[in-house]
C-alpha cells in the first residue's frame, strides 16, 4: 500500500493540463484525497475574465486577433472568445501569463497594468492553486473615444472615405 504523502504533488499531463495530486491514506482529510486536473484553457479563461474586469481595459488581443475575432463573433452560433489575447504556460506548480490588451484613452497605462496584474494573480491563484510567477502585458493599442469599435459594430455601419 502506498505511503501517505506529506504535501500535495503536481504532475504535468500531456493533454496540456496540470494535475494536482493530494494526500492519500485513511488518516488524511477527505478534501485532500485524490487529484484535480486543471487544463491550460481554464487558466486562460480565468486570466481573460480577470483582465476584462479592470477599469481602463477596452479589449484583449492584437489588431489581427481582434479583427478575426470580431468576424468570428458575427457568425451565427459564434460567441466572444474569453481567451483572445491570453497565452499561458502552465508548469507543475506555477504558471506564467501573457496578455495583449487595448487600453482606453486617458487611462494611466502603468496603473491599469498594475491593476490587471493584481486581479489576474489573485483570481488564478485563488481558483486554481497554481502560483503565478509572472504576468506580462503588451499594450497593443489605445482606444480613442471617437473611434468606432469594430468588435461591437458590423461592417455595414462603417463609413469609408468614398460613398
Amino acid at each position: 500500500m502506498p505511503e501517505a504523502t506529506s504535501a500535495a504533488k503536481t504532475k504535468p499531463r500531456a493533454s496540456g493540463a496540470t494535475t494536482l495530486q493530494g494526500k492519500s491514506g485513511a488518516n488524511t482529510a477527505p478534501a485532500t484525497r485524490g487529484r484535480t486536473t486543471v487544463a491550460d484553457g481554464v487558466v486562460e479563461k480565468i486570466a481573460g475574465m480577470a483582465t476584462r474586469e479592470v477599469p481602463g481595459i477596452h479589449a484583449l488581443g492584437g489588431g489581427l486577433a481582434r479583427t478575426m475575432g470580431a468576424v468570428r463573433d458575427r457568425v451565427p452560433g459564434g460567441r466572444p472568445s474569453v481567451t483572445r489575447g491570453v497565452t499561458v504556460e502552465v508548469g507543475e506548480r506555477q504558471t506564467a501569463i501573457d496578455l495583449a490588451v487595448v487600453v482606453e484613452y486617458g487611462a494611466a497605462i502603468t496603473d491599469v497594468a498594475a491593476d490587471v496584474r493584481e486581479n489576474v494573480v489573485a483570481a488564478v491563484e485563488r481558483m486554481t492553486g497554481l502560483e503565478v510567477v509572472e504576468v506580462n502585458i503588451s499594450v497593443n493599442d489605445v482606444h480613442l473615444p471617437d473611434e468606432e469599435d469594430t468588435e461591437d459594430k458590423g461592417e455595414e455601419t462603417r463609413t469609408g472615405r468614398v460613398q
